[in-house]
């Protein structure tokens, strides 16, 4: 059988219109870094072009050596800057930093990882940002998260109705990073009907 973690992962469920608490488990990613506005960004371009191979290699490898076969995850990332209204207000872009991610099966460790990165250096023309793809662990439990339908610059709504009521709301305050998993191929899905899940680390507000 095909894993599908899209089908398989809780934290992969959301609803548009709900924000929903939930528990997400330790998940380890393919990621790269970088900063900057992600539609004028070379740095953003060439994160792509080298977490994407790699992801593609490794499901390969996994079928072929584990005979154990998955469909790539969709890409992820999170986001974060020095004052978050550039996210819900002004939406500066230029001020915002990233890390781009997929998913890596649990089944998969840092040796199949490596060689699927050696295998990408490889191949005639390696991403010139190769050497800044790892695998690392997030960890990031209580959450709250919905799901937005729509272009990715009208999300601002929502994340201001999560940031401002939602979260205080719950007494809680925001932790860790905005988490986003796009659902959609911006490349064959109009604007209008994208699907993405905003994701929200959280935690209880300490009272002193």
């Amino acid at each position: 059988m095909k894993v599908d973690v899209k089908k398989s992962l809780d934290s992969y469920r959301a609803r548009r219109g709900e924000y929903r608490f939930l528990d997400v488990p330790p998940l380890s990613y393919l990621m790269v870094d970088g900063h900057g506005d992600p539609n004028t960004s070379a740095a953003y371009a060439d994160a792509l072009a080298a977490v994407y191979p790699v992801a593609y290699t490794l499901k390969f490898a996994s079928k072929q050596e584990l005979s154990r076969d998955y469909v790539v995850p969709p890409l992820e990332a999170l986001w974060w800057a020095e004052d978050m209204t550039s996210f819900t207000s002004a939406r500066d872009k230029s001020r915002w930093s990233w890390t781009v991610m997929i998913l890596v099966p649990e089944w998969l460790r840092s040796a199949q990882v490596a060689g699927a990165i050696e295998a990408v250096r490889a191949k005639r023309a390696s991403p010139v940002a190769l050497d800044l793809v790892r695998l690392e662990t997030l960890e990031e439990g209580r959450c709250v998260q919905t799901l937005h339908v729509g272009p990715y610059d009208d999300e601002a709504p929502v994340l201001a109705e999560l940031h401002d009521v939602v979260v205080p709301e719950a007494g809680l305050r925001m932790t860790g990073k905005h988490h986003e998993i796009y659902l959609s191929d911006p490349r064959r899905v109009e604007p209008a009907r994208l699907r993405t899940i905003l994701r929200q680390p959280v935690a209880p507000v300490v009272h002193r």
